[in-house]
């Protein structure tokens, strides 16, 4: 007979830090719909991040090479079109989408070209770079390690792609993976222990319970329990770091293991998660992890290139691409943890980067629609793999009691007067009930 065993949450995450309390608080659901000014097609109208790329997608097969990428203006709720050129035919189409056409000098293939010659000649440990839309150009970091002949190194080839293609500044941390340190789920490997964050429950291909979290995390250890010296719950079924991205597909032993798509935010609260969705610059994200709890920021870079110091060759260095680049703060434990938006968009799983939560700095993340379209898994109980489908309801009202899990119909838990969790989930805020 199965029964559901509930996992105790860390007291310090369940009470939350002013930081993550201040993010939880704009976790309310969005007054503003989508709107559409049909008295002009000329002006723009006021959209959702989540609008832009399908909007963003359907301008570049319409505009070709004159696409140089697009960008969301929170403030203003528009979508801003990076354009090549002065054709007027251009401008008038993204006008009658309703964007806001911004002439740029730099293509989207000249930005990819300069991309390329950066991983040619200066993958360098401790460096990263991603295209910002927002400045047309590329955007290269190095971490505090790269110093003497490796700075000028990396100096140089920015200044050699011409001027206005890249900038490059230093960052005061140093870039690595957050792999140890959170109370999410835990692995012992090599005598010692292994601790990161769940990101998202999600069906397997063949129908099976699993969820997704950082690829680092499944290449250090191969069966991950929901306690410190638990008996294993679930096992990797693949792991993809580094590469071509950062992400494992970790599947529950127990095919009987209930997984439900949500986030659990802290204060007995969810938001349930309905879709994959892509980042967008400019866009507000939310940040749930072990260590850290509930941190929000904004993305500001996509297609980032990181080049970590590889922890097991002194000398090498581990290159993941196609990550998105943000300024939400994470640190050690934190992997793998979710990466979300308001309204229930699933975007991205915890990677790596620098600083912490007192300081900020640079934070990597996993695309959740590139994992889904890698190991063929689905979020929650179905719908297309990369895209998902559904009613975005999940938003969440701080102020509200019993919030409803998914899928099943479960309860996800009620607040409790003191402010303490009385949640089903572990400390990553995954929801996760484990049946046995």
């Amino acid at each position: 007979m199965s029964h559901k065993r509930i996992p105790k949450r860390k007291a310090a995450i369940a009470a939350g830090s002013v930081a993550a309390l201040g993010a939880a608080a704009l976790l309310l659901p969005n007054a503003n719909a989508s709107q559409t000014d049909s008295s002009t097609d000329a002006a723009p109208r006021t959209f959702k991040a989540g609008d832009v790329s399908d909007l963003a997608s359907q301008l570049a097969s319409q505009l070709g090479d004159a696409f140089a990428g697009s960008y969301y203006s929170a403030d203003k709720q528009q979508i801003i079109v990076n354009v090549v050129g002065n054709d007027s035919n251009v401008v008038n189409a993204i006008r009658k989408a309703g964007a806001v056409p911004n002439q740029v000098r730099n293509s989207t293939a000249a930005l990819q070209t300069a991309a390329k010659t950066l991983r040619t000649r200066a993958t360098i440990p401790g460096t990263a770079w991603s295209v910002d839309p927002k400045t047309n150009e590329i955007r290269v970091t190095a971490d505090s390690t790269v110093t003497g002949s490796e700075w000028n190194t990396l100096q140089s080839t920015v200044k050699n792609l011409g001027s206005g293609v890249a900038t490059v500044k230093k960052s005061a941390g140093t870039f690595k993976t957050f792999v140890s340190g959170g109370d999410a789920i835990f692995a012992q490997v090599n005598g010692g222990g292994v601790r990161c964050s769940l990101g998202f429950n999600v069906t397997a291909s063949d129908g099976s319970p699993a969820f997704l979290t950082a690829g680092h995390c499944g290449v250090a250890a191969k069966q991950w329990s929901d306690s410190q010296n638990g008996r294993p719950i679930a096992t990797v079924d693949q792991a993809t770091f580094p590469g071509n991205g950062d992400f494992s597909l970790v599947k529950y032993d127990d095919p009987n293991t209930q997984a439900p798509s949500e986030v659990n935010v802290g204060n007995g609260q969810t938001v349930q998660i309905n879709q994959a969705a892509d980042a967008v610059v400019g866009q507000q994200v939310f940040r749930m992890g072990s260590t850290t709890g509930l941190h929000d920021g904004t993305v500001t870079g996509l297609d980032a290139t990181v080049n970590f110091q590889s922890e097991t060759d002194p000398n090498g260095v581990d290159t993941v691409t196609g990550l998105i680049q943000t300024d939400v703060c994470a640190e050690a434990g934190d992997s793998g943890g979710s990466l979300f938006t308001q309204d229930g968009g699933a975007v991205g799983l915890t990677s790596g980067g620098s600083g912490d939560c007192t300081t900020g700095g640079e934070i990597f993340f996993q695309p959740v629609t590139t994992a889904l379209q890698a190991t063929g898994a689905t979020l929650g109980a179905g719908g297309a793999a990369g895209s998902g489908t559904g009613d975005r309801s999940g938003a969440v009202d701080p102020s509200a009691g019993e919030q409803t899990a998914s899928p099943g119909g479960q309860s996800s838990g009620t607040a409790d007067p003191s402010g303490q969790s009385q949640s089903s989930g572990v400390g990553d805020g995954s929801g996760l009930v484990s049946g046995q």
